[in-house]
């Protein structure tokens, strides 16, 4: 089974972050820019929480606020599930399934090393699974 760390081989090495201090709006911008559903929020060169589509929908838009006023903050996830580079996918989309969430920071102490996506995890489970495919049907068929 392939581990955290195989994940992030097949990636793009790029984090992206903003600061808890920044107007929502930035966020938002920035994940439009980068086309990407999620930012880890990081201050001080730690990890203090991560910013979703789903946070905005739910914690700007439904509730009238302003994007260019309200910080960051406001609305992220502070207790965020994260993963290590020893960990496998099998564990990863347990993690999402549980927690239905959609991003894994992936930390080694206080270092954050990238982000795995559900997106991640289902083209690896994909992958194993046309490798065992491919396997049986070569032991079938010798």
């Amino acid at each position: 089974m392939r581990t955290v760390r195989h994940l992030l081989e097949s990636k793009a090495p790029e984090v992206f972050a903003i600061g808890p201090e920044q107007p929502v709006l930035d966020a938002i911008k920035l994940m439009a820019e980068k086309r990407i559903g999620a930012l880890l929020v990081i201050q001080s060169g730690r990890l203090v929480g991560i910013v979703s589509e789903r946070d905005y929908a739910r914690k700007v838009v439904l509730q009238g606020r302003s994007s260019a006023s309200t910080p960051v903050s406001d609305i992220m996830t502070r207790d965020v599930v994260r993963v290590g580079l020893a960990d496998t996918a099998d564990h990863c989309m347990q993690l999402v399934n549980d927690k239905r969430i959609r991003h894994l920071p992936v930390v080694d102490g206080e270092s954050v090393l990238g982000v795995i996506s559900i997106g991640d995890l289902v083209k690896a489970v994909i992958e194993d699974q046309q490798v065992e495919i491919d396997q049986l049907q070569r032991y079938i068929a010798s």
